[in-house]
């Protein structure tokens, strides 16, 4: 078997947009069991105003591969064997999924990942509580 390169694969951790730039007020239609996700970027700087070293981002990058849910296929979490609870996640939540899941793709300058249902790992209320220099910064 041979090794696919991927030295010009961009991960997910890398895959951002400056959270400056707001989000399209038109989205694309989600079909099926995906979700459109826009990724979180990690910060330049704590609260206080230190600035973090490339290799502390880098770090927090590698640990919070997360983003917000703009909108969910209208068949996501819609099989009650595999979702008996109802759905994970909805439009808004701030979510986790792997640093290699999903499709990436530019959409009216803004950098956005579509995902399947089962790829989100967890829910978070603030992105932030998962960065390791959230009590730096407070």
């Amino acid at each position: 078997m041979q090794a696919v390169a991927m030295e010009k694969t961009i991960l997910n951790d890398a895959w951002n947009t400056n959270e400056e730039v707001a989000d399209p007020d038109v989205l694309p239609v989600i079909p099926g069991y995906h979700l459109l996700i826009r990724p979180v970027s990690v910060k330049q700087e704590t609260k206080g105003g230190i600035i973090l070293p490339d290799s502390t981002r880098d770090d927090i990058a590698y640990l919070t591969t997360v983003g917000k849910v703009l909108a969910v296929g209208k068949d996501a979490y819609k099989d009650n064997d595999r979702y008996p609870n109802g759905p994970w996640c909805k439009e808004g939540d701030y979510v986790c999924y792997g640093k290699h899941s999903g499709q990436k793709f530019f959409y009216k300058g803004v950098r956005l990942i579509l995902l399947l249902d089962d790829q989100i790992s967890m829910i978070v209320d603030d992105p932030k509580e998962l960065d390791p220099t959230y009590n730096l910064s407070n």
